[in-house]
């Protein structure tokens, strides 16, 4: 799964991340790879080929990583080569979950609606899944996440995406599902410049089509992402360990 260049350019990121345990765990690298199979190919834990090394051990990483926040690290550790600032994207995308999706332990609330709220679950007009927003750089390549229940709107998880960003862009591209009077004064007032379309029953306000047209950059950021099956659909029960692969899918595609 892993060549030697990219072994050599993620081993040291993992390392930088990864909890230091008294007993580092034996043949990372195999171990990795049975994380990155199983997600590519959205398999069963127990699918994991014999030459990856024992199925649980793999799972076992990948959950307790993702719990402790590993991969988000990770993904911040790979922007350090420079995030492209010229211009950011907004976009959100439908993810369908798996009827494997369903069940997570229950936190709090006693009624399946709490639950699935407490792991981005819920049912829109595309079926039960969950709503995942990234913002991307000025290269298509994926910044931050946040994820919602299925039938969510995007725009209240703009501002905190575009808090996650190193510094200020210049322009914050987005479609007409982020239209709002207070959150283009908001781009304002940090210094960028919104490129984002009205709705047919707003006023009519600029916005440049050479900046506009530029959005397709995050949709094909999408189309790699979702190239991975654990993307694509939604097999994770809890919103963390999605969260998680989310977050290593950009993190390749950063490598890529």
């Amino acid at each position: 799964m892993l060549s030697d260049a990219q072994w050599g350019e993620l081993e040291p990121l993992i390392e930088a991340c990864r909890p230091k345990a008294k007993t580092p765990p034996q043949e990372l690298r195999r171990t990795i790879s049975a994380i990155l199979w199983r997600h590519q190919n959205g398999a069963k834990w127990r699918a994991i080929p014999e030459e990856w090394g024992p199925w649980w051990q793999a799972a076992q990483i990948f959950i307790r990583w993702a719990r402790a926040g590993v991969w988000e690290r990770l993904l911040d550790r790979v922007q350090e080569r420079g995030v492209a600032l010229g211009m950011v994207f907004l976009d959100g995308s439908n993810v369908r979950a798996h009827q494997k999706a369903a069940g997570a332990g229950k936190k709090g609330g006693s009624a399946a609606e709490e639950r699935d709220a407490c792991e981005a679950l819920g049912r829109s007009r595309g079926g039960y899944g969950t709503k995942a927003c990234v913002v991307a750089d000025g290269r298509g390549r994926a910044v931050a996440f946040r994820i919602a229940p299925g039938q969510a709107h995007e725009l209240p998880h703009a501002i905190p995406l575009l808090d996650q960003l190193p510094g200020v862009p210049k322009w914050v591209v987005g479609d007409r599902g982020y239209s709002s009077h207070g959150f283009r004064e908001h781009i304002w007032t940090t210094g960028a410049r919104p490129a984002i379309p009205t709705k047919r029953n707003e006023e009519q306000l600029a916005c440049p089509d050479w900046a506009y047209n530029n959005r397709n950059i995050v949709e094909r950021l999408w189309a790699r992402l979702k190239e991975w099956r654990a993307v694509a659909t939604r097999y994770e029960k809890t919103a963390v360990s999605f969260a998680g692969v989310l977050c290593l899918a950009a993190t390749l595609d950063w490598l890529r």
